[in-house]
């Protein structure tokens, strides 16, 4: 057990930590010549297409210090704050992690928030300046500024490059000297900690899990502490590139399970894996829930797919624990799912990956938050509002409390005024501002969660020529003045396009949803009335215009009368045509809402 170790690496985006790894493994021999590619670990298409990773990757390397063989077991973690709640996993499985810094863009808000993760779990952190071959690196200065967070010794951070290899070697001695090696008990009961999971078609559900006391053995009886139920290891091993099965794995150790788990919903990540006969006494402190902070309805195109797209649902929960789905029905799109997404970035990886792993194409709607409404009647009861349709009739409302959040945004000085300008239009209070550096600037802002869920990570990019980074934690619940904005078509309300907006904003957000849903809908035979509605009253509306079929082509010579006569018929057909006529309303038209300031 002295000579393993557990780490992982933390960054935030883009600072070079996939490439880093590849390093690492390259360096340790535990890829061949042949198996080497570019970003090794990321292995989903969307991945690689993105440059960004979405799943943390557990490996395990082997490597000779000193004369001594060691297991090294690396987890790559995402760096986006949209997946936060996977690296909060890879951290509860560690003892140590890698804090990857660049060079030249120096310390950013995921990585501040990434470090209090692994700090609250008493891991060791190692400093790493990455990428300082760049022309553009300053390492003294970012080597001053990780000094400062962290209170280390300069001595104590390692340059190194993920391009060139360089620094790779020290970076492995100060994993093996600093990092702690795995603390359990050998000879107690099996205790293990399951912090991921994957559905593989032949073969059910693959767990992985890190042994904490005791061992696990192949053909052992096992049993799951939060469903109580018991399984057979079919087999179990360690996760080098490609699986390898092994009889037995140790305290301390990281490995992989497979029992033939059929049911998604069997394994729970962040349960606690025991022997079925000598079951230990206490479960291991699982990480914290998730809380979703973005709720979208998902529904498929046709209603007959709706338990595949259930069961798709519950497979790419297994991989990705942060998805939070309840069935909903709505009168526009039948029934579906009310899902809880991290992020914007995090609802459009999940539509994707529904799209390329389980043909599924899906209609998302409108995303929102979650609000608590109280009523006159009773203003003590909480009534949850996941949905714009849930809202009590604003006759009987007392009043409505959105959810706010700390924001904090990195920038250089140069874009503070343009990034303040922004977080104001959004609501935001800016409670604080720090210069870190002469250049670097940390903003804090309190702001509705509501106003960030759509369009305000992009802008902010835009505002600052991409040098912001921006991370949020929530702060609590607030009184609002909020209202519910309905859209009509052809007299008919959308449930579907139905939003939650502030009552300052209503106006011209309900006047820019038309006039975008009136390029979007096709023309009909008839008059299409595109309207906005709070309550009983229409706050604007544009109109589609009807499809025009010449019917007095034929009407040559004679009198006007005639060809009157034939457009009081056609103005009679059309009135009745647009009492039963339904209107389609594509795709596009649910999604283009979310970017109104295109």
């Amino acid at each position: 057990m002295k000579n393993i170790r557990n780490f992982c690496i933390i960054a935030h985006i883009d600072h070079g930590k996939s490439t880093l790894a590849d390093r690492l493994l390259d360096f340790t021999g535990s890829v061949t010549d042949r198996e080497k590619q570019d970003q090794l670990l990321d292995n989903m298409d969307l991945e690689r297409e993105r440059g960004i990773t979405i799943k943390s990757h557990a490996i395990q390397m082997e490597y000779m210090h000193n004369g001594e063989q060691y297991i090294l077991n690396l987890i790559d973690t995402p760096g986006h704050v949209d997946f936060s709640y996977e690296v909060s996993r890879s951290i509860a499985a560690c003892e140590g992690a890698l804090l990857i810094v660049d060079a030249a863009q120096s310390i950013q808000a995921q990585t501040i928030s990434n470090l209090y993760l692994a700090l609250e779990n008493d891991l060791e952190i190692i400093p790493v300046l990455n990428k300082v071959d760049l022309p553009s690196a300053n390492p003294e200065e970012v080597t001053d500024d990780i000094v400062d967070l962290l209170g280390c010794d300069p001595s104590e951070v390692i340059h190194a490059s993920g391009k060139t290899g360089f620094g790779v070697e020290n970076i492995l001695s100060a994993i093996i000297e600093r990092v702690p090696a795995p603390s359990g008990n050998p000879d107690e009961p099996l205790q293990a900690l399951i912090f991921d999971s994957v559905y593989n078609p032949f073969r059910g559900v693959e767990t992985y899990f890190r042994v904490i006391n005791g061992k696990i053995r192949k053909g052992q009886n096992i049993k799951f502490i939060a469903t109580g139920k018991t399984y057979f290891a079919d087999e179990v091993g360690t996760l080098k590139l490609k699986q390898q099965p092994k009889q037995v794995i140790n305290t301390g150790d990281v490995g992989y399970l497979i029992t033939g788990i059929k049911e998604a919903k069997e394994v729970k990540v962040g349960d606690t894996i025991t022997d079925a006969k000598e079951p230990t006494k206490n479960a291991i402190e699982g990480f914290e829930n998730v809380k979703p902070m973005v709720f979208a309805g998902i529904y498929p195109v046709d209603t007959e797919d709706y338990e595949d797209l259930r069961a798709s649902m519950e497979k790419l929960q297994l991989n990705d624990a942060s998805l939070v789905f309840a069935p909903e029905s709505s009168a526009a799109l039948g029934f579906g799912f009310r899902c809880g997404f991290l992020g914007m970035l995090h609802l459009e990886i999940i539509q994707e990956r529904l799209e390329r792993e389980f043909d599924m194409t899906v209609i998302t709607t409108v995303p929102n938050v979650s609000y608590h409404a109280f009523t006159n009647k009773n203003p003590d009861e909480i009534i949850i509002v996941n949905n714009p349709t849930d809202l009590p009739e604003p006759s009987t409302l007392n009043r409505v409390e959105e959810p706010y959040i700390k924001a904090t945004i990195i920038t250089k000085a140069d874009f503070v005024g343009p990034v303040m300008s922004l977080c104001i239009e959004k609501r935001g209070v800016i409670t604080n501002q720090t210069y870190l550096t002469p250049e670097r600037v940390e903003l804090s802002f309190d702001m509705p969660l509501a106003e960030i869920v759509f369009d305000f990570y992009d802008r902010l990019k835009t505002v600052s020529k991409g040098y912001a980074s921006f991370d949020y934690s929530p702060i609590g619940m607030r009184a609002s003045k909020l209202v519910r904005v309905d859209i009509l078509l052809n007299a008919q309300q959308v449930d579907a396009l139905s939003a939650l907006i502030h009552a300052d904003n209503a106006y011209t957000i309900g006047k820019k949803m038309c006039e975008k849903l009136k390029e979007l809908i096709p023309r009909q035979q008839f008059d299409i009335p595109i309207q906005a509605a709070i309550g009983a009253k229409i706050i604007s509306r544009e109109t589609v215009k009807a499809l025009r079929k010449d019917v007095t082509a034929k009407c040559y010579g004679g009198d006007i009368s005639r060809k009157r006569k034939l457009l009081e018929k056609q103005k009679k057909g059309k009135k009745r045509m647009r009492q039963v006529g339904n209107v389609e309303i594509p795709q596009q038209a649910f999604m283009a809402v979310l970017k109104l300031n295109d």
